[in-house]
């Protein structure tokens, strides 16, 4: 190899969107309880895929809480978040799922840089109400439950879920150690190393966007001195802490 470049901080972040979105981290659901006028609002919050799993979260809190009087959900799911649902469970209409599903998609998210982003996807949220004897009112209703998503949310664990673009880079043996740590010091996300006779194959993982692609096109260039090219293998979801 013969120049290297100064590491940045890391490649410049995807615009949010389809390509780009937050999510719940992954693994056990987030509970937050709130108390008001001595009705109990307990928010659970479940990270889903698909609308079949966020059904079946609901039907594990109608068994958990099976004395409780309603159990209001709203889901948004997909990287466009394309589907979305939300029931009253017998509130007065437009009083609880509606006022929740608001919550899960006007809820905006502080990027590294800065940018707030409303672009919560893939999750379902449900609040069980037990009925503490003092009715809310409408408008009492539908600030209780856009409070106790919006206050979970606050609470629970967010991470940025963006689509990369996998590829490789083939270099010689002797040459591959320096080019990995060089990628790596720059932000990128190396994702293992395959091997053949002549060449180790190097792995990294960048955001699916043409301007932060033809970036790293230009530093691999830079730093193998135009003799290394990236070779597109496929495409990942992958989680990263906000």
């Amino acid at each position: 190899m013969s120049q290297t470049v100064q590491p940045s901080p890391g490649p410049p972040r995807a615009t949010p969107g389809p390509n780009s979105y937050t999510t719940l981290r992954a693994g056990a659901d987030f509970r937050h309880e709130l108390v008001i006028k001595r009705s109990r609002f307990i928010t659970v919050l479940r990270r889903v895929d698909e609308e079949p799993s966020a059904r079946t979260l609901v039907a594990e809190l109608r068994k958990e809480f099976y004395d409780a009087r309603h159990h209001c959900s709203a889901f948004v799911i997909g990287p466009g978040r394309d589907l979305q649902r939300s029931n009253d469970d017998g509130e007065p209409s437009g009083t609880a799922g509606t006022p929740m599903l608001d919550a899960l998609v006007k809820r905006e998210t502080r990027a590294g840089d800065g940018v707030h982003s409303a672009d919560l996807s893939d999750v379902c949220a449900v609040v069980v109400r037990y009925f503490g004897g003092i009715l809310l009112g409408a408008g009492g209703l539908v600030r209780a439950y856009s409070e106790s998503v919006s206050k979970a949310l606050e609470l629970a664990p967010l991470v940025s879920r963006d689509r990369l673009k996998l590829f490789t880079v083939a270099v010689p043996h002797a040459a591959a150690g320096r080019l990995e740590n060089d990628l790596r010091s720059a932000g990128y996300l190396m994702t293992g190393n395959n091997y053949d006779a002549l060449n180790t194959h190097v792995g990294l993982a960048i955001a699916d966007d043409d301007l932060i692609i033809n970036t790293a096109v230009e530093r691999l260039a830079a730093l193998s001195a135009g003799r290394c090219t990236l070779a597109t293998t496929g495409t990942d979801w992958v989680d990263s802490e906000l």
